[in-house]
């Protein structure tokens, strides 16, 4: 055989052997997704939490520890650009369909407008100020080898941070997408996550020296022109565009989910080249769709149970295989970590309350804004991973932050059951509603 010949076959076989591995870790983390959301249910927590979990569960901090070998077979075996790539993807389709689901037409209304700009303000600021006292104080016995102005503007970051795709998720889950509740969370979360992203662009160009406040600037100019370009633009094209592809009874023919798929690739390498996450791109095309009832209703049918069942448990798998949960061996250890989450959660859950009282919120519903924003999961472990691969974090830190990114999302859940009854009787909610959530929460979450 010739030289060629042999190159050739190896190659081949090395692209099979990456495929069996990939088919591999995609049917473990599809299989467990399902389990861990069953459980979580059980347990009467939204099933976008047990996928977060048993995500983390199945990289080294449990499968990786009881059963080394394995976890080497099935996750170390091949290269893992594929379930990275799967990951990304499956995050920007959830994001897309997340911006379908909410009416944001509660923001013309006033007082809505208000909540949103103060809630976000404050949930933003208060965690940040607190982190970066914390950060600033802890980072010599945490992080010692690291710089502590870094150190802590990473800590007051990860403390500010929003969940905008689990957010989302259990708003779904709870039936709040069409009350003004759920569309000024989520819009205050995404005001939050942008700008929460802009600070960590400015923090990570700080920790390795090479800050300049002109292109931060700039960046910001940019991400708000694309803003208003795709709402008052590209708003209109989208939309007449939706209603020629649209055929009789079909609402969402192939060529139209084609151009459909095309165009939120192309809005998340948009916000990708503005700086800021793609993710943000697949939520902004989602948005501009969200008066689309019919579309909306055939997406869901066609493409959003896979998208949930499939391309989610990914993203959360792939960012557990990041994450080690042994490193806290001391008791010493535990109490930083336990004043992490106390501190991360008055921050972020008493300035979002205070701002809408402020606003005029009763407090059942101020109660229910703060419980909401205060959700962390994995978009917090994407700030900490930035920190930790620049080095202004250190193992114990990270670890830290981890276990408080996950006890902010796991209590939101039972923290929504207690409250929201109080919330609807204020808010005069129908019957129907009031039972919904009241007596049939776990029913909706264990739908998949």
């Amino acid at each position: 055989m010739s030289i060629l010949g042999a190159t050739q076959e190896l190659a081949v076989h090395k692209a099979e052997a990456i495929l069996f591995f990939t088919l591999l870790q995609l049917s473990v983390v599809v299989l467990a997704g399902r389990i861990g959301s069953a459980m979580a249910v059980r347990f009467g927590q939204s099933s976008a939490v047990g996928e977060i979990i048993i995500g983390i569960l199945l990289g080294p901090s449990l499968f990786g520890l009881l059963a080394p070998d394995a976890f080497r077979y099935v996750f170390n075996s091949a290269p893992g650009e594929p379930m990275q790539v799967l990951s990304q993807i499956g995050l920007i389709l959830l994001m897309f369909q997340i911006g379908l689901e909410f009416d944001f037409g509660h923001l013309t209304e006033k007082r809505n407008r208000r909540t949103t700009l103060w809630v976000a303000a404050a949930g933003l600021a208060v965690p940040f100020a607190l982190g970066l006292a914390f950060g600033w104080f802890s980072a010599p016995i945490l992080s010692p080898s690291a710089n502590p102005l870094a150190t802590a503007l990473f800590v007051a970051t990860a403390f500010s941070i929003t969940a905008l795709p689990i957010l989302g998720r259990i708003l779904i889950e709870f039936d709040l997408t069409q009350h003004p509740i759920g569309v000024i969370a989520i819009s205050a979360a995404a005001i939050n996550d942008v700008v929460g992203w802009l600070l960590l662009a400015l923090v990570s160009a700080l920790a390795i020296s090479q800050f300049d406040a002109g292109v931060f600037a700039l960046n910001v100019g940019l991400v708000c022109g694309f803003a208003l370009l795709a709402w008052f633009g590209l708003r209109p094209l989208v939309k007449r565009l939706v209603r020629l592809g649209q055929r009789g009874d079909d609402p969402l023919p192939n060529s139209l989910l084609g151009v459909l798929l095309a165009l939120i690739f192309m809005g998340a390498m948009a916000t990708y080249q503005l700086g800021i996450f793609a993710i943000f791109g697949g939520f902004m095309m989602g948005v501009l769709l969200h008066d689309e009832r019919r579309l909306i209703g055939a997406w869901k049918d066609r493409m959003g149970q896979f998208v949930t069942v499939f391309f989610v448990p990914i993203f959360f798998t792939y960012t557990g295989l990041r994450t080690n949960i042994g490193g806290l061996d001391t008791l010493e250890l535990w109490g930083w970590c336990a004043l992490t989450v106390f501190l991360a959660t008055a921050g972020k859950f008493g300035g979002s309350y205070l701002a809408s009282r402020w606003s005029g919120m009763g407090k059942p519903e101020s109660k229910v804004l703060g419980i909401l924003m205060n959700t962390r999961a994995l978009m917090e472990l994407i700030v900490i991973n930035v920190g930790y691969d620049l080095g202004v974090i250190s193992q114990n830190m990270f670890t830290i932050l981890v276990i408080m990114a996950i006890f902010s999302t796991v209590i939101t859940s039972p923290a929504l059951r207690r409250w929201l009854p109080y919330c609807q009787l204020a808010g005069g909610w129908s019957r129907s509603h009031r039972e919904h959530v009241g007596e049939s929460a776990s029913a909706q979450q264990a739908s998949p």
